[in-house]
């Protein structure tokens, strides 16, 4: 999308439409008959909108809600509303009313990502939907440089969406190609299943040993401070599709399996938009890559794997492969990238959603700084985050009689459960566990994400890496 600013209301150049937003409250301003005829049954409440007409000009009133209780998460609600109609009566170019208020900088946040985020479609249907809208003119305000950041930050978002939502036989492929494209400064190394046996990370090689493409370890590293000695590794679960093995998934539980590697699109999103940024700040994407398929060649309930940190694993459920992956990829990146912390995200938990929702996601840590800059950089960025514990007593449930620990705990507390089986794989270095399953593929489109891949995680991360660059 292009951007224009315009000082004044007369000087805006002529556009498919016009939104023009009210506070909740009486309505004031109106300079045509039909904007009053509209008004009259306008009240301005938050998302709220009507589509009047003056002449050629659509206009679109849109509700803001409470002048005082007004957020950066309101106005991304209710400028996504105004979008959506944009979409529907096929806008490609917008004039935008810049709403009077004292936090024009702060709201402007909300309003930039509010449009850009609703302004994403994809869609294997012969027939498209309406076109995205193409320029926008803010009205009464200054061009600022923060609308480049913005900008960056969004297009981050839909490329994490784009990978999520593409078909799962692609999937490989699709990673692989977007992993050695990212950015110039970003150097991408892959693992193919003989560099994979040769480092010995039977848990990857385990889960994807039934289907017919083969693992493999993504590695993607931007130094964007090389003096810095701080390097901070995102681990992102990479399962392009999960049957659940011999655990079959039932068909409602699979339909949406393609979104398994959510965090691993997230983990490379991340680092690109690091780059594409300039952010000060050392970041590496580890990202193991497995189809955990049913068949022959399959992984065995009952049977016994070594992982890459040489614990052995007792297989009791097959749908338990995720954490199976992500514990070689944290040991092999523990031990081998010299990292000043390890976060992790994963689609990983059907308890963690049952939990939290589909808004909010489940975070585990004991180290009290990554605690404190991950849950600041929710609050900042309204992509939700809800710290629960890491009670070791739970760790009791994956004890096994035949091998260093069993992959699955039980359902009771299961997400907790899963990041303590994690845990056991980290070592000493500082390290978060991120539980994503509600919120980066959600059942149905929801304010400003227009499908079910939402990308979140994304605004969250560069908002945690801002923090911790020098």
């Amino acid at each position: 999308m292009k951007f224009a600013f315009c000082k004044s209301l007369s000087k805006r150049e002529p556009a498919d439409g016009f939104i023009v937003p009210f506070w909740d409250g009486p309505v004031q301003g109106a300079n045509c008959e039909a904007l009053k005829l509209c008004l009259n049954d306008f009240h301005g409440q938050q998302g709220e909108t009507t589509l009047c007409y003056n002449g050629d000009e659509r206009i679109i009133l849109l509700g803001l809600g409470k002048k005082e209780k007004a957020s950066v998460e309101g106005l991304r609600k209710a400028y996504a509303s105004a979008i959506k109609v944009a979409h529907k009566t096929k806008c490609k170019s917008l004039n935008l009313l810049f709403p009077e208020c004292k936090q024009a900088d702060e709201f402007f946040r909300g309003i930039v990502e509010g449009v850009l985020l609703t302004n994403y479609q994809f869609s294997y249907k012969l027939e498209k939907s309406g076109p995205l809208c193409e320029k926008l003119t803010f009205v009464g305000v200054e061009k600022t440089a923060m609308i480049d950041y913005y900008a960056i930050l969004s297009k981050g978002v839909c490329f994490v969406r784009d990978l999520v939502n593409q078909n799962a036989d692609q999937k490989a492929k699709i990673l692989t190609d977007a992993a050695k494209n990212l950015h110039s400064k970003i150097k991408t190394t892959i693992f193919d299943k003989k560099k994979i046996e040769s480092e010995k990370m039977g848990l990857l090689l385990a889960v994807g040993r039934g289907s017919s493409h083969d693992p493999f370890l993504i590695q993607s590293a931007y130094k964007g401070d090389p003096h810095s000695k701080e390097h901070i590794v995102l681990v992102g679960k990479g399962v392009t599709y999960d049957t659940g093995g011999y655990s079959l998934k039932p068909t409602d539980g699979m339909v949406g399996m393609k979104c398994d590697m959510g965090g691993a699109a997230l983990a490379l999103g991340v680092v690109k938009t690091a780059a594409e940024l300039g952010l000060k700040v050392n970041v590496t994407a580890v990202v193991p890559v497995a189809e955990n398929c049913m068949g022959p060649d399959s992984y065995k309930l009952g049977d016994v794997y070594t992982s890459y940190l040489g614990k052995t694993v007792e297989i009791n459920n097959t749908d338990a492969e995720g954490r199976l992956i992500l514990a070689d990829a944290l040991s092999y990146a523990a031990a081998n990238l010299n990292p000043s912390c390890m976060i992790d995200f994963a689609t990983l938990t059907g308890a963690c959603v049952v939990a939290l929702g589909e808004d909010v996601a489940g975070l585990f840590t004991d180290d009290e700084s990554l605690s404190v800059d991950l849950l600041a950089a929710s609050d900042s960025t309204d992509e939700l985050l809800c710290q629960l514990p890491l009670h070791e007593a739970y760790l009791e449930s994956h004890k096994s009689d035949i091998a260093d620990l069993v992959n699955s705990g039980g359902r009771e507390a299961g997400a907790i459960k899963a990041a303590l089986f994690l845990k056991e794989f980290v070592g000493e270095v500082p390290w978060a566990h991120i539980d994503i399953a509600g919120p980066a593929y959600v059942s149905k489109p929801k304010n400003y994400n227009p499908t079910k891949a939402t990308g979140y995680g994304l605004r969250l991360m560069i908002d945690f890496l801002e923090s911790r660059s020098s």
